[in-house]
């Protein structure tokens, strides 16, 4: 396992190289290859992991019934998927996740996560809380610019953003 890539995340902020391998032990860390165009996991499938990407990337995607795919996010190497259906149980996933390229994913148990000493737990829990806000940001950010009907509003709703 790539304890330098991990050691890198935000998932992982104030916590030493010992205290990471402790994490990686105590949340029954894993690690699988996947070659390009690999289905990680499916639309309604049942996950208790937090997905990280140490090479590579995956695509979020949704397809529907008539063929059509949409890809909803890139997750490149260094960043976390399915964080909010490992936190979920039995909360069914509504995307398909797939292989952009060949990667490497390391799985982190979160079932596990009430076994971590009270330090560890509070620290990892409040890391994820900031991964999950940022990304529920860029989301809003996303459908503020893609709310309005005509392509003029959308346009002025990005400028508006960025300037």
């Amino acid at each position: 396992m790539d304890i330098f890539v991990l050691s890198d995340s935000a998932l992982f902020n104030d916590f030493d190289e010992t205290e990471i391998n402790a994490l990686l032990t105590s949340l029954n860390a894993r690690e699988k290859k996947y070659r390009k165009g690999a289905m990680i996991f499916r639309s309604g499938d049942v996950i208790s992991t937090l997905c990280f990407v140490t090479a590579g990337s995956v695509t979020i995607e949704s397809n529907d019934m008539w063929g059509n795919r949409t890809i909803l996010n890139l997750v490149s190497k260094g960043q976390f998927f399915a964080e909010s259906y490992a936190l979920l149980p039995n909360e069914p996933m509504l995307v398909d996740v797939c292989a952009n390229e060949d990667c490497t994913i390391v799985y982190l148990d979160m079932k596990s996560v009430g076994r971590l000493d009270e330090s560890m737990r509070v620290r990892l829990l409040a890391n994820l809380l900031t991964i999950t806000t940022i990304k529920n940001l860029h989301l809003s950010s996303r459908s503020f610019h893609t709310a309005p009907r005509q392509v003029r509003g959308r346009i002025m709703a990005y400028l508006n953003t960025v300037l």
